[in-house]
């Protein structure tokens, strides 16, 4: 009976504005327990756009930015993100979304558990089921690099990790599970999502839910970040299978690859940059100079440049919302090459990349140069690579977390705030209030 009031109660507050923050505060209000697909269509909707933006936060921490001016009045949200101030923010600070991942595993276990017995038989029940199971292992993917470190092989049976809550707890004072575990969670339903989802591909618009090619693409991200880099390149070539599409940014330079329409799309749920820090939030000079500026067209298509000042045009526009696009994949596939020390398969997974970002003479060049390689200097390659691909896209900060925890030093004014090498801060601490919700994390 307290699951279903509590099913109820967070019903009751809406499509957009739904909240479970804390679990013990919902009340019923009378309305109807979902049953039929229609019901659970919106219930799932729900959790599509609770899903938080969260990594326009983690980009604020990353080396592609700088902020040179201070007196906008958004800066205050962010500004102990960008000084790497975890252990005391102001009260402004935005936070990163832990609890919104938690609101959305809610509504999946929902859909899991009670839709399970409660829709009709059919393709569309399952479809929901697999976009349920597929967006929870999202989310347990998302906060486990967030608030854990990164998976390694060696240490990830012991290594604390998240809760994992597939069930409703009032208490909710459950102890972390291992980053092993998590993943296996992870795993198990994206396993779950691979027998149940019915679409193989959604259109531009719709393309906000789960299907085959997104799981497909969850699932090489997956395994690329716990450096099973075979079963990777088996994802990431189930995904090529069904969409190898790559925007040639020779013919078009205006439509940004990250737009919901771009012939890159696979699934654009997550807006991972805010509008509003696009005025004060540069590119670095880092960034900046990392780029072949003659040649490489994803210098000019992905910012302006404004007084001196490299102005974001790439994301934060509205329609630019990006969880997975094909260049993506190529990338897990010649990452996994290097790291397996298949480089000549690595270099021939990268030329397509090459010739629909540079220009046609800087090609060859480009190509000949990753022939040259050894493993090493090609595991610097792909990092830089990835710098300049996936620039403001939110993933950086997780690159850099498995790949290289370097030194990053943001200045503000005078100040200068250094994120050291290997520092501990690269795993983010939980907030406050889960602590205090929960003694166990």
């Amino acid at each position: 009976m307290k699951r279903l009031f509590l099913f109820i109660g967070c019903l009751s507050l809406g499509l957009y504005t739904a909240s479970c923050d804390k679990y013990l505060d919902i009340e019923p209000e009378g309305k109807i327990i979902p049953k039929s697909t229609d019901d659970y269509r919106k219930l799932i909707t729900t959790a599509y756009f609770a899903y938080p933006r969260h990594k326009a936060l983690t980009t604020i921490r990353t080396d592609e930015v700088q902020v040179p001016v201070m007196d906008n009045s958004d800066f205050a949200e962010i500004r102990d993100v960008f000084v790497y101030n975890d252990q005391s923010p102001s009260d402004g600070t935005r936070e990163y979304g832990y609890q919104d991942l938690y609101k959305v595993i809610f509504y999946a276990n929902q859909t899991i558990n009670d839709g399970t017995g409660t829709m009709q038989t059919g393709d569309t029940k399952e479809q929901l089921l697999g976009e349920a199971h597929a967006l929870r292992a999202m989310a347990y993917f998302d906060l486990v690099n967030f608030f854990a470190k990164p998976y390694d092989p060696a240490t990830a049976a012991t290594e604390p990790g998240i809760v994992i809550l597939n069930e409703v707890d009032l208490d909710n004072k459950r102890p972390k599970s291992t980053v092993a575990e998590v993943y296996n969670q992870i795993h198990a339903d994206i396993d779950a999502a691979k027998s149940k989802l019915k679409v193989t591909t959604y259109d531009a618009g719709m393309n906000y839910r789960f299907s085959k090619l997104a799981l497909f693409a969850l699932e090489a991200r997956v395994n690329l970040y716990q450096k099973k880099f075979e079963a990777a390149i088996v994802s990431a070539e189930s995904a090529l299978a069904i969409k190898n599409t790559l925007q040639n940014l020779n013919a078009d330079t205006k439509e940004s690859v990250a737009h919901f329409k771009s012939v890159e799309s696979i699934m654009n749920l997550e807006d991972v940059f805010k509008t509003s820090y696009k005025s004060f939030v540069f590119a670095s000079e880092e960034l900046k100079t990392s780029y072949d500026q003659t040649n490489d067209l994803r210098y000019t298509s992905s910012f302006d440049d404004l007084n001196g000042n490299l102005v974001l045009v790439k994301t934060g526009n509205g329609d630019t919302k990006i969880s997975f696009r094909t260049a993506e994949l190529y990338f897990i596939k010649a990452e996994a090459y290097i790291f397996l020390n298949q480089l000549d398969q690595a270099t021939a997974t990268l030329e397509p990349i090459i010739e629909n970002r540079y220009k046609a003479e800087a090609v060859t060049a480009r190509v000949e140069q990753l022939k040259s390689f050894d493993q090493t200097a090609y595991k610097k390659y792909i990092l830089e690579e990835r710098f300049r691909e996936f620039a403001f896209e939110g993933q950086r900060w997780f690159d850099l977390r498995r790949l290289d925890q370097k030194k990053i030093v943001h200045k503000l004014g005078n100040e200068e705030f250094t994120l050291q090498q290997n520092d501990p801060r690269y795993t983010l601490p939980f907030p406050r209030k889960a602590r205090e919700n929960n003694p166990n994390l």
